[in-house]
């Protein structure tokens, strides 16, 4: 299954959401490879590891082979497609013929998810993803802003479904960031949930200092706080996700 991770908006959770969905998985007995398509790198940085050369653009513009690109995080339990400046030239150079999609989406082979950190846009490198992926999650900051660009992505997942990928599904709307003090965020869940119904998954991700310390440290919070309240709502959140791609 190949799960992009996505929102034109940046700061909701989306690149903290992919690492621990990852990790949650991978703990779950799953073969998991994480791919970092955004040219910041942000996912790359937060296990730890180096932006380089070769790198997931290196791949994707077919001037270097996975097994030399692919970083295996034993002690986390998954793979890793790094970031790097080729994703940059990868944008300079990307071709429209549906090569490169292709080339993303063959990276799923050997694996139960390849997970697509996307940057916080919609621009080439996440239409990549689109055009490549099965089904997108939707990490969303419980601000009343949100909403609105919500609906802009859903358009455009709507566009990609219809011109290039006809198997692209919305696979569900994670609330992140999520303060239950405020009665914001209970409205914002409320119309969501209103809009989407079951399409919102029912784990919520709280905001946590655990959760905004792990990536100084390299490590998904499930296993730099395991017992905290994040770590239980990525668990949560990967045993919906598992429910919704492998009963469906």
């Amino acid at each position: 299954m190949i799960l992009v991770v996505a929102n034109q908006k940046g700061g909701v959770g989306k690149t903290t959401t992919a690492i621990n969905l990852a990790a949650s998985l991978a703990e779950k007995d799953r073969r998991v490879l994480l791919a970092d398509l955004d040219p910041q790198g942000n996912a790359t940085s937060g296990l730890g590891a180096v932006m380089g050369e070769p790198d997931l653009g290196s791949y994707l513009l077919g001037e270097a082979e996975p097994d030399a690109v692919r970083l295996r995080l034993g002690e986390l339990g998954f793979d890793l497609m790094p970031a790097g400046e080729d994703l940059l030239s990868l944008l300079a150079a990307y071709p429209r013929d549906g090569e490169v999609p292709r080339r993303l989406a063959a990276l799923a082979e050997g694996y139960d998810y390849l997970i697509v950190d996307t940057p916080p846009s919609i621009g080439p490198l996440s239409l990549i993803a689109l055009a490549a992926g099965e089904a997108v999650v939707v990490p969303l900051q419980a601000e009343y802003y949100a909403l609105e660009g919500l609906a802009s992505l859903v358009r455009t997942l709507d566009q990609v479904r219809r011109r290039q990928n006809p198997r692209l599904r919305l696979l569900g709307i994670l609330l992140t960031m999520y303060d239950r003090r405020t009665v914001l965020a209970r409205q914002v869940e409320a119309e969501v949930r209103r809009h989407f119904g079951d399409r919102v998954f029912q784990a919520v991700v709280p905001r946590s200092v655990r959760l905004a310390e792990a990536p100084s440290f390299g490590l998904p919070v499930v296993h730099y706080a395991p017992g905290s309240p994040a770590s239980w709502a990525y668990h949560a959140f990967a045993r919906e996700v598992i429910q919704r791609v492998e009963t469906a």
